[in-house]
Formats: structure tokens, sequence, C-alpha cells
């Protein structure tokens, strides 16, 4: 790959670029060095040259490095944001920085556009802890009761469902839910902090989860407490709920960027995934952030290089079979009309 994007661009570390582009840069200038950015800046530069020709916009999830947050992408945001902006926007190209199921989504939705996916192996643990035969066994066990599907799953799984939810939305779906009895798949912990908002529906889950989130333990942010006084301890609800109930804010990434830019505590510890805080420090300079740092090993798979090969070969497109895709679809379009409705 390396070798065959260097006969077509100079992507030879350049100081000279990196001043040249520093605008992009003083948005990351905090969290990557100098050096670092003399070495990125030839890919940025050559994504977003690329991006004009192709007439493509890119999608990154808030849980990309900078370097592809702030560098290259057009549009950011969590699942919910970019499910969304997939719909809304005019190009022929989509390039998801993600991992594989957004960009599902993302085909689910707009299935006249070509969406790449940089790398095919940037799955998701979570997505992969559920099927449709999962789905189906979950029926037969409660009767009647609708599913509500986390947007981390495969379109298969999505097909098989009601309707799709977020965790900046999932208890506001569920709560709307005309059943008492609700099915939530897979996340169970997301399953049982939503069951703690909505005491009034009796809610039930599958038992997945996501190998990010759940490291973390209640013990950890305790003994973090006592070692750092004073710092805003802020957990996505994807955490254990005595991890959610030891912290003193839990929300999306979407509301956690909120939190910390109406709070601005002088010290806050993001208990999720570890490019969140870097991707919103240097818009906070006042906000000192501090450990811990559990990175999701297929959102690191994303890289400028495999972004700047995707958009180059045009290769990594992502195909959805059009009789799954329908039924996927109307789950997530569900979501996405139900959250308008909601006012969410």
């Amino acid at each position: 790959m390396r070798a065959e994007l260097s006969e077509k661009y100079d992507l030879a570390p350049s100081p000279e670029l990196a001043e040249e582009i520093g605008d992009i840069y003083a948005k990351m200038s905090r969290v990557i060095t100098p050096a670092d950015w003399a070495i990125y800046a030839p890919y940025v530069k050559a994504i977003n040259d690329l991006k004009a020709e192709r007439n493509a916009v890119i999608l990154g999830h808030n849980y990309m490095t900078p370097e592809i947050y702030h560098g290259i992408s057009d549009f950011g945001g969590d699942s919910l944001q970019l499910a969304i902006k997939a719909t809304e926007v005019e190009a022929d190209v989509i390039v998801q920085c993600g991992v594989h199921f957004m960009a599902e989504t993302s085909k689910i939705l707009s299935p006249e556009k070509t969406v790449l996916m940089p790398d095919m192996d940037a799955g998701c643990s979570l997505a992969e802890s559920v099927t449709a035969d999962g789905i189906a066994e979950m029926r037969r066990r409660y009767p009647g009761a609708p599913v509500v599907t986390y947007v981390n799953t495969t379109a298969e799984v999505k097909a098989a469902s009601d309707i799709c939810c977020t965790s900046s939305n999932a208890a506001q779906i569920v709560g709307a839910m005309e059943s008492d009895t609700v099915i939530m798949t897979p996340d169970q912990y997301l399953a049982q902090n939503v069951a703690r908002d909505v005491p009034h529906k009796n809610v039930v889950w599958w038992e997945g989860s996501c190998i990010v989130h759940e490291q973390y333990t209640a013990k950890d942010l305790r003994e973090f407490r006592e070692w750092n006084p004073g710092t805003r301890l802020i957990a996505h609800p994807e955490c254990p709920p005595d991890v959610v109930n030891e912290a003193d804010f839990s929300g999306s990434t979407s509301g956690i960027i909120k939190y910390v830019t109406d709070e601005k505590p002088e010290k806050a510890m993001l208990i999720t995934e570890c490019s969140m805080a870097s991707n919103i420090s240097d818009a906070l300079p006042e906000v000192d952030f501090v450990g811990p740092c559990n990175m999701c090993p297929y959102m690191k798979k994303i890289t400028l290089e495999k972004v700047l090969y995707a958009l180059d070969t045009m290769t990594g497109q992502i195909e959805v079979d059009p009789t799954v895709a329908e039924k996927a679809r109307l789950a997530v379009q569900r979501m996405i009309d139900l959250s308008r409705e909601l006012g969410i």
C-alpha cells in the first residue's frame, strides 16, 4: 500500500507543508507534536485534495485519532449524528472513518452513494456479539416485546429489529415504546443503565458488551478519586452500571462533549475510548484531561494511509443485500424519525 501510494504522492515528512496547513494543526496542537504533524501533513493534504476530485466527504467518529478527526473529517460525531449526516450530505462518495457497522448504516441510508471502508477488518466486538438468530431467540423468550437494537450492530441484526437506538437516545426510544416489556440488544450494560432511567419499563437484554468500556470498574474510579480528588469523572453508558453510578456524569459521546464544554471542570477523566479526550482537548484548554486510556483496537485500524489508499483506488466499497438493507433502513429511519419527534 505504502509503495503504491508513494508512486503517486509525495508523502515524505514535510515541516514546510506542516506550517503551510497550520490552521488545521491548530485544532490538535495540544495533543500532536510538531514532528508528528510534519509526518501527517502530506497525507492530510493529499486526502483533502482527493476528496474534492472525488466529490467525497469523510465522516469521522469521535473515537478516531486527532489527525483523522480534525485533519480530514468533514463531519464528526457519534453514531446518531453520523447516521443522520449520511442522509444529508450531497456527495458521490462517503468515506467512513469508524467501524464496519457504521459504514453499513451509511450505505443502508444512502444506497445510491459509494461508501468506502478504509479497513474492512475494523469491526466491533459489540456488533459481533449478536446475530439475527439471537434476536429471534429473544423474541421467543419475550413474545410481543419490541426489539430496540443499538446501532452498533450488523445490517442483518438491524433488519431483524423493530427500531434502532444510540447511546444518546436509548432511554428516550425505550421509554416511547408502547409495550411494558422492551428487549434491548446487544449491549447489556447500556440496557441496564437505560432500565434505571425508565423504571416504568421492564427492560430485558442480550448479554453483549464493548471490550473498551467493560474494562472499567467502580473500584478503579474510587481509587482514582482518592489519588486525584476534585477530578470530574465522566462515563459512557456502555460502562457497567456500578461504574456509571460512581461517575459524576454519564452520557453518549456527544453528551460527554456537551457536558465538558458547558461545565469546563478544572480536571476531567473521560471513562470511554481515549481519543475522545484528545479530540476535544485543544478546544478546551482550561480543562486538564487525565487518564485512563483504553483504546479501541478496531477504531485504531483506520489510518491516514488507509484512507488515502481507499480514496485513491476506490476500494473497500460497502455493499448490503437489498432485502436486508430495506428492512434495516426501516429500523434506522424509525430511530431518526422518533428522535426528531422527541426533540433529541
